[in-house]
């Protein structure tokens, strides 16, 4: 007779042994010659070293569905006692077209045409420039990729960045540190992982820099190797911090660009860099660009009626002037 500890990286005990430990003993009970006891974020197994190495292979697979499917059930743990293991993954871990499963097992999918385009191209290239109006999941979808490289151990890291520009507003002094003065400019990055990664681990993986969220500016004279890197509100960028950024990939290093050309906020006198660069970068092979529209809006129903509005306002302006 041996005791095991086995210990827990990654997820959180809470999920994954179930209110009063139920999950966890329910897996227990397969083992009815161990003794299994939970402490925190480790496991302890006493028994038969062959069945500790048979419950620890068990209790690996339940770590990997939860780290997929970000839910565990009763269901799920019983599947797990009654089939063999090559079965239970077959059926457990089979691809699909979800991206990745957000918190409480949500589903994360591309919503419209562009957006599976966009999931399509990322396969063929390693720098996409995802282009269109507000609403359409530009940004979402990328970190949705993201965050399904991360999984997947495809890339070590996520960088998302931004350039620091107000919206057509001044926002005076902001108080605070440093972090906190930017923050307001990277919430929208935020708030889609909290859809998609758990609060704990989220944070785990900030304070590890696993995750990095921060300005475009802090991107200047780095080499960003084994790195899934998204640049949002890239039409907010100048020439030069445009080529800038793109110089910046490295190694194994995935970038997407999204931006929305009729949203502008630089001033006058500056052009956008995405836009510059779309011309400059045309021809090279493993750019990608895929374009958004309004049949890719997922907001309210109204957000589409007011886009084409604006647009058909501008259209009308920009007659009348050529008229005058």
């Amino acid at each position: 007779m041996i005791e095991k500890s086995i210990y827990l990286e990654g997820v959180d005990p809470v999920n994954l042994y179930g209110v009063n430990n139920i999950l966890l003993n329910k897996l227990a009970s397969g083992f009815p010659k161990l003794r299994v006891v939970a402490r925190g974020h480790e496991v302890i197994a006493i028994g038969d070293e062959r069945e500790i190495h048979l419950f620890e292979e068990k209790l690996d697979l339940l770590i990997a569905f939860y780290h997929k499917y970000n839910k565990l059930t009763m269901q799920d743990v019983e599947d797990l006692l009654t089939a063999d293991d090559d079965s239970w993954i077959a059926k457990k871990l089979e691809k699909t077209d979800v991206l990745v499963y957000g918190n409480h097992g949500r589903e994360i999918k591309a919503k419209s045409v562009n957006q599976q385009k966009l999931v399509d191209e990322y396969k063929k290239h390693d720098m996409l420039f995802a282009l269109g109006p507000a609403g359409t999941g530009k940004t979402y979808t990328a970190i949705a990729l993201a965050v399904r490289a991360l999984r997947d151990k495809e890339v070590r890291r996520i960088i998302l960045c931004r350039p620091a520009v107000e919206a057509g507003e001044s926002l005076g002094f902001l108080p605070g540190d440093m972090k906190e003065k930017l923050d307001p400019y990277l919430q929208p990055l935020y708030d889609a992982l909290r859809d998609m990664i758990p609060p704990k681990r989220l944070l785990t993986y900030i304070e590890e820099g696993t995750i990095e969220i921060a300005p475009l500016a802090y991107m200047r004279g780095r080499t960003l190797d084994n790195a899934f890197v998204i640049l949002d509100e890239g039409q907010n960028t100048t020439i030069n911090q445009m080529k800038m950024f793109l110089t910046r990939m490295g190694k194994n290093a995935r970038f997407i660009i999204t931006g929305d050309t009729t949203q502008i906020d630089l001033p006058k006198s500056q052009s956008s860099g995405i836009l510059r660069a779309l011309e400059i970068l045309k021809n090279i092979h493993g750019i990608g660009v895929v374009h958004f529209d309004l049949r890719d809006v997922v907001r309210h129903d109204l957000v589409k009626k007011i886009i084409e509005a604006y647009s058909t306002a501008k259209n009308e302006n920009n007659k009348n002037k050529k008229i005058n």
